[in-house]
């Protein structure tokens, strides 16, 4: 059988996830990436649809999630991604989420804070 990637890019949307009440506020955005390993099955054959992620679909559910419940952390933020990836689209055999996020309140200059979660581990 055969197994592929779908990967999407820096998905961006505007949440209020963070431990400081002005995160809450303010809100900021969130960029983030998707990997997704996946069994082929029969869809690369037959170019089947139902057979795979549809990247549009993934990409509404990312976006219900972070715009959704507010995190403290956006590791907590990306293993919720994740899962329901993978509960969503069972061909899905592994997740890799990455999330960053460019206005974190610390003290320096820095491009963006970012954290990435594979969902399940390789040897779970």
């Amino acid at each position: 059988m055969t197994s592929y990637c779908i990967t999407l890019k820096n998905c961006a949307f505007f949440a209020r996830h963070g431990i400081y009440s002005e995160e809450e506020t303010l809100g900021q955005r969130f960029f983030v990436d998707a990997e997704l390993e996946v069994d082929g099955g029969t869809s690369l054959e037959t170019d089947d649809l139902d057979g795979t992620a549809d990247y549009g679909a993934v990409f509404r559910l990312i976006e219900r999630i972070v715009l959704g419940k507010r995190r403290y952390l956006i590791e907590a933020l990306a293993l919720e991604v994740a899962r329901e990836i993978c509960r969503e689209f069972p061909m899905v055999k592994q997740a890799e989420i990455t999330i960053r996020k460019p206005n974190a309140p610390v003290p320096g200059v820095l491009d963006y804070v970012s954290v990435t979660v594979r969902y399940p581990e390789a040897d779970a």
